[in-house]
């Protein structure tokens, strides 16, 4: 019982680390999806990881997204409930 819930904390946490994928904006300009999701996330690492891609010279903010949820596992001999917390930006890097 104990290893179940100690994996799944362990990937809620995991998931804190924010991580990005290049795609492409409303506009046509290469941009950048970044999620920062979980419960380890933080807006904020949103905001690093922006910077990180795009350098001194800056970053457009074409949106951002979020979400909070619950997430439940179950059965006959246990039950886990945790929150969910969806952080998502797409920016485009300045030229």
């Amino acid at each position: 019982m104990f290893k179940k819930v100690g994996v799944l904390l362990l990937v809620l946490i995991a998931s804190g680390c924010a991580t990005s994928s290049k795609t492409y904006g409303p506009d046509g300009r290469e941009a950048y999806t970044i999620d920062c999701s979980g419960l380890g996330g933080t807006w904020g690492s949103c905001l690093t990881k922006a910077g990180d891609l795009c350098g001194a010279k800056g970053y457009d903010l074409l949106t951002s997204a979020g979400d909070k949820g619950l997430v439940a596992v179950a059965d006959p001999n246990q039950a886990f409930m945790s929150s969910t917390i969806s952080r998502n930006l797409l920016v485009s890097c300045k030229k």
